[in-house]
């Protein structure tokens, strides 16, 4: 996870002549950054509890006994996964894609003439 304190971020913005539209440097610049940080948290808070308690509640209303073998953890190890093994499929082919480009001369090939 990523962590970072609101106030350093902030001076961080004033030092580099940033700024955010509609709020003053310094506190307020500070202030807007902690309540825009919590509202993200609250998302992701709850989002994680629902899928914590999504097998349960999916178990208890079907009255599939077998369904808290799958936990909201296990759920999201294997979303995880599968996510990160579509980026890396599609990372392969996007590099073999340009490989057949500079293999065929389009990009990296000599000039003919």
């Amino acid at each position: 996870s990523i962590v970072f304190d609101p106030k350093d971020v902030a001076k961080n913005v004033r030092d580099s002549g940033g700024f955010i539209p509609g709020v003053r440097p310094g506190k307020p610049t500070a202030d807007y950054i902690s309540g825009v940080l919590n509202r993200i948290l609250l998302v992701g808070a709850v989002f994680l509890s629902a899928i914590a308690v999504l097998p349960y509640l999916f178990a208890w209303v079907s009255g599939i006994r077998g369904m808290y073998l799958i936990g909201g953890t296990s759920l999201l190890i294997v979303v995880g996964v599968g996510l990160d093994t579509i980026m890396q499929i599609e990372a392969h082919l996007v590099m073999r894609h340009y490989e057949s480009l500079t293999k065929s001369g389009g990009l990296l090939g000599r000039r003919k003439g």
